[in-house]
C-alpha cells in the first residue's frame, strides 16, 4: 500500500475513532485486515455528514455546493481518475477490493442533501424513505466486508440493522437535532400524542420531558425494537470471524435504547450512553458467544412513569 493510501485509511480511522466510539469499539473485533475497510466506509459516511452538520459558518446554498462538489470528485474516482483528497483514496479502494455496490453510495449522498433541505417528515414512510439512503445502505454496504454465507438471505437483516441504529440515534439525539433546526420524529406521531413542536423546544430548554412526549418516545423505542428483532437472524449468517464485532455493535446500539428506558424515556434529562463497565462487558461476553449463536434484545425493565 503506498504513503498515500495508507494516509486516507488513517484519516478515516481517525474519523472512526473520533465520532463513533461504540461503532469503533466493535470494530476493533473484527480480523485486522478488514478494519481498515470499515473505517473507509465510517469515513466516507462521516465527511459528508460534517459537510451537511458541522460547517455553521456557511450557507445552505453553500453547504449544498461543497457537497455536490466533493460527490463529484468521489464519481470521478469512481471512473478512475485520480483525486486530491483525504479519505476518498480509500474508499474508493475499499469498494474496489471489496466489489461495494456503488449506488448504495449515491443513494446515502442523496440522503446527505436531504438534510440541507428538509427540517421533518410527514409520516414515517416519509422518514423510512430518507433512511433508506441515510442508514439502510449502511448495512448492504458493510456486508461484502463481513462475508456471510447468503449474502441474499442476509441483506435484508443487515438493511434492518441499519435502520435500528439511526432509530436509536434519533432519540437519544433529539435536542442536538433541534439545535440543527431537524425533527426526525414523524409528525403524525406527534399528533398522535399530542406533542408540538413547541412541546419539543420547551423540553430543550428546560431538560425535562412531560408524560406525552415521554409516550411518544416510548413508541419510538418500540418501533426501533421491531428492526432490531428484524436485524437479529443477520449476525449468525455472517463470517465467524465477523460475528463478535456486529454482536457487540447490536448490544451496544441497542443498549441505549435500554438507557432510554431507564430515564423513564425522558431524552431530554441527559444524553442516554451505554456506561463504560457495561460496554466492556459485552464485548467480552460477545467474544465468548459461540460463532452461529443468535442474537436477542435485552427485555423491558421499567414502565413508563416509573
Amino acid at each position: 500500500m503506498d504513503e498515500r493510501l495508507a494516509a486516507a485509511y488513517e484519516e478515516c480511522r481517525k474519523l472512526h475513532r473520533r465520532h463513533g466510539r461504540t461503532y469503533y469499539l466493535a470494530t476493533r473485533l473484527l480480523p485486522a485486515e478488514l478494519r481498515p475497510h470499515v473505517h473507509a466506509l465510517y469515513g466516507f459516511t462521516r465527511y459528508a455528514d460534517e459537510i451537511v452538520d458541522s460547517t455553521p459558518d456557511l450557507t445552505v446554498a453553500q453547504r449544498a455546493a461543497r457537497l455536490r462538489a466533493w460527490g463529484a470528485s468521489f464519481a470521478l474516482g469512481l471512473s478512475g481518475v485520480p483525486v486530491d483528497d483525504p479519505i476518498l483514496p480509500a474508499v474508493l479502494h475499499t469498494i474496489a477490493v471489496q466489489d461495494l455496490d456503488r449506488a448504495d453510495f449515491t443513494a446515502f449522498l442523496r440522503s446527505m442533501e436531504m438534510d440541507l433541505d428538509v427540517a421533518s417528515y410527514a409520516t414515517y414512510a416519509d422518514l423510512l424513505e430518507y433512511m433508506e439512503g441515510s442508514a439502510a445502505v449502511i448495512g448492504t454496504m458493510m456486508l461484502p466486508i463481513l462475508g456471510p454465507a447468503d449474502p441474499a438471505a442476509a441483506r435484508e437483516p443487515a438493511r434492518q440493522l441499519g435502520l435500528a441504529f439511526q432509530l436509536t440515534n434519533f432519540l437519544r439525539d433529539v435536542g442536538e437535532d433541534l439545535d440543527r433546526g431537524r425533527i426526525y420524529l414523524p409528525k403524525d406521531d406527534l399528533d398522535r400524542f399530542g406533542v408540538t413542536e413547541a412541546d419539543l423546544d420547551r423540553a430543550r430548554e428546560t431538560g425535562r420531558s412531560d408524560d406525552r412526549l415521554r409516550a411518544l418516545i416510548r413508541f419510538e423505542a418500540e418501533r426501533a425494537r421491531r428492526h432490531y428483532a428484524l436485524a437479529a437472524p443477520g449476525v449468525p449468517m455472517l463470517a465467524p470471524a465477523a460475528q463478535a464485532c456486529i454482536r457487540t455493535a447490536f448490544h451496544l446500539y441497542s443498549g441505549i435504547l435500554g438507557e432510554i428506558e431507564r430515564q423513564a424515556y425522558d431524552v431530554f434529562a441527559r444524553r442516554a450512553v451505554v456506561p463504560r463497565r457495561t460496554r466492556v462487558m459485552v464485548t467480552a461476553r460477545s467474544l465468548l458467544t459461540p460463532t452461529g449463536r443468535g442474537v436477542a434484545l435485552a427485555p423491558h425493565s421499567i414502565a413508563l412513569g416509573a
